[in-house]
């Protein structure tokens, strides 16, 4: 019997000028993910870098888009067509500015919000019906630009170690939602 494929997309821009930003969130995630499972992001395909792991029965495939941050929906939709996955099996992880700093927030399904990536993924794929992991960034100061905010940096000391375990805690809830379901990873993660 095959196995049934499991799809974690973190979102994020590449190049080393992007590295550590705020609108890499997802990225951040991702690496830990491929560090712990000893699976390195280095397979190129559907417009992006993919690890591919057996986890228990699953085959679990990790991917970080190479489309920029707002085509997005280009690579999840070649991965979905791919791997033949239903959206269920789907899980996005990325940067959230209307959530406070390290603050995790699981859905089963949702708009867009402000996000470009997600509104290109959604506006690529038949519904908005797959779960997802937003990290809380922080809200863009009112004497910045949104694009410089997201495409900033966290300032050393508490402001880099809050992010550090959120994105350790968000890795622990992709594994959560891979072992469990996605409303445990609801249950467990989504507390203040």
């Amino acid at each position: 019997m095959e196995k049934e494929t499991f799809l974690v997309v973190g979102l994020g821009n590449y190049g080393d000028q992007y590295a550590h930003t705020r609108h890499n969130a997802g990225f951040e995630v991702t690496d830990i993910l491929s560090r712990r499972w000893s699976a390195p992001l280095t397979k190129r395909r559907c417009a992006g870098l993919l690890a591919e792991v057996t986890r228990g029965d699953r085959r679990v495939v990790l991917c970080q888009p190479q489309t920029y941050m707002n085509s997005s929906g280009q690579c999840v939709a070649e991965l979905l067509s791919w791997y033949k996955c239903p959206l269920d099996h789907l899980l996005v992880i990325y940067d959230d500015i209307d959530l406070p700093l390290g603050r995790l927030r699981v859905r089963k399904s949702g708009s867009a919000g402000t996000h470009n990536g997600m509104r290109s993924i959604i506006g690529s794929t038949p519904a908005q019906t797959f779960p997802r992991v937003r990290v809380g960034v922080g809200a863009c100061p009112k004497e910045w630009q949104l694009v410089d905010w997201v495409l900033s940096r966290y300032q050393k000391g508490e402001e880099q170690d809050t992010m550090t375990a959120a994105f350790e805690r968000a890795a622990d809830c992709v594994e959560d939602w891979l072992d469990s379901g996605i409303d445990h990873a609801m249950q467990a993660y989504n507390q203040k």
